[in-house]
């Protein structure tokens, strides 16, 4: 039987045997691991599959090609092994055209590709929506967050907010208190644009199982704009090292029924937590270690 026909037969076998594992994979597992997936299949944010997949295909391109590069180093130790009895170098060669052309092609080829997937995928995260369904105003400060949900008006004076303090953790268990927590609220299936400002220095909005993150800067806005797609509680933090207290910069992130969130905001409103978040609330009475004083709404 000719050698083409032989791999021909033993590569069915193989590719029965790759679908197979693949078949048994877990959700998780087939997007390599990450968060924002569960078994029923359905994405945290309408962008969370496409970050997973250049991840994941990323990471089978970079594996094939280190297979095959310790494959050839471990074929090279072994053929060209100096023998019993051999004294001196190896023939020496000065230069090999094609391997050398080989070698300059594929790197090429495989960093204009990883550009140019990645280059495709940016921009879909980066475009903002022009008329989104919910607009929200994430303020940064050290070292917690405020949320404004934006109203129709100009003046912003039909917006709710809430404001919050840094994570509070209990002495005796080191457990941080979950129910003093910022909390952003989303409603699934609708389109959101947030947009991101920082009170004081550098931080990063970052919402773990959503797969991304944007920097914030005093005096420059950034907007992040997606549609949540899966109801549940997910934690966020600041992915820039802002202070001290840096790591009690915490939030969670409610994905709730637009019923739930329409309840929300009215909960706001009828707490007279109304009209837009203006300077005049500054980052120092948000003092380190301490809640956020009583007289000042966490201001």
């Amino acid at each position: 039987m000719p050698s083409k026909r032989r791999l021909r037969w033993a590569a069915i076998p193989v590719g029965i045997a790759a679908v197979a594992a693949l078949a048994g994979c877990s959700t998780t597992e087939l997007h390599g691991y990450l968060p924002g997936f569960q078994d029923d299949g359905t994405p945290t944010t309408n962008h969370t599959e496409m970050v997973a997949g250049l991840w994941t295909t990323s990471w089978m391109v970079l594996l094939a090609v280190g297979v095959i590069t310790w494959g050839l180093m471990f074929w090279a130790v072994v053929v060209y092994r100096r023998r019993r009895g051999q004294t001196g170098l190896p023939v020496q060669m000065r230069y090999n055209m094609p391997i050398e052309v080989f070698y300059t092609i594929v790197p090429l080829i495989l960093i204009v590709g990883f550009f140019a997937f990645t280059a495709r995928d940016q921009t879909t995260l980066e475009t903002q929506y022009d008329d989104p369904d919910v607009e929200i105003v994430a303020y940064a400060k050290q070292w917690a967050w405020d949320f404004q949900y934006d109203g129709d008006d100009d003046d912003q004076s039909d917006a709710v907010w809430s404001m919050g303090i840094q994570a509070q953790v209990d002495s005796k268990t080191g457990d941080v208190d979950e129910s003093q927590l910022p909390t952003l609220y989303l409603p699934v299936d609708k389109t959101v644009k947030i947009d991101l400002r920082s009170r004081d220095v550098i931080h990063s909005f970052w919402v773990i199982d959503f797969l991304y993150k944007k920097d914030m800067y005093i005096g420059h806005e950034n907007s992040w704009s997606f549609t949540p797609t899966r109801e549940g509680t997910y934690p966020g933090k600041c992915a820039e090292l802002c202070g001290e207290y840096h790591s009690a910069m915490l939030f969670n992130v409610e994905v709730v029924s637009q019923a739930e969130y329409d309840a929300y905001l009215e909960s706001l409103r009828a707490k007279g937590q109304t009209g837009p978040i203006t300077d005049e609330y500054s980052r120092l009475d948000n003092l380190p270690g301490t809640g956020a004083p009583e007289d000042a709404e966490g201001h």
